[in-house]
């Protein structure tokens, strides 16, 4: 089965695919298709809304399966009004790129004593048809509670920017250096799964 996700962004789509790799689902991107559809206004509050926003907008201009995903992340410490939350490449209404997130994210770790810790709020939504929309934003979709680190990895991972800061808490290794899944993200992976062969009737 075709499905469209609402992306362009290659770390995304490869990460997805590897997600829900030996289901019987072809993963199509806005870089395979051909879409007029201007600039999406993602207002909502919280990742659910966003990703609602986006799947209903692409869902009307493609006519055919897509879904969408966003992310809000939550660091702890900072008051609500302050939380990045869904905001995080936009700050003072500048979009940041991948070297200026890890610029400002490096420094606000810096002024809270080098390091804090936070977490990733996950959300999906799926659009088959106009009778059978399928969302979710569960805990288990969620990410693994991380540290963001004032120093900078060497190597980056374009389009994940913030993986250069991020380090495990469990090992104190960076992201960039893990060659496994901890078991917490192997039971996101596991979870997104659930979600896709629930949705789509795939048994196991």
């Amino acid at each position: 089965m075709e499905i469209l996700y609402g992306t362009r962004n290659l770390a995304k789509i490869n990460s997805m695919k590897n997600m829900l790799k030996d289901l019987d689902i072809e993963i199509l991107s806005l870089n395979d298709v051909d879409l007029k559809i201007g600039a999406i206004d993602e207002s909502g509050n919280i990742p659910l809304d966003n990703a609602k926003i986006k799947a209903f907008a692409y869902y009307q201009v493609f006519k055919k399966p897509v879904f969408s995903c966003d992310s809000g992340l939550y660091i702890d410490g900072i008051s609500p009004s302050s939380q990045p939350g869904v905001h995080v490449r936009r700050v003072k209404g500048k979009e940041l790129n991948d070297e200026e997130m890890i610029e400002y994210y490096s420094e606000l770790a810096l002024n809270a004593g080098g390091e804090v810790r936070a977490r990733y709020k996950n959300a999906i939504c799926l659009i088959l048809n106009e009778e059978e929309v399928f969302q979710y934003d569960g805990d288990d979709i969620c990410s693994e509670e991380f540290i963001i680190t004032s120093i900078p990895h060497k190597k980056r991972n374009k389009g994940f920017p913030l993986d250069s800061l991020s380090k495990d808490i469990k090992t104190g290794k960076y992201y960039m250096d893990l060659t496994y899944h901890t078991p917490e993200e192997a039971s996101m992976i596991n979870a997104f799964r659930e979600f896709f062969m629930k949705s789509l009737n795939i048994e196991r």
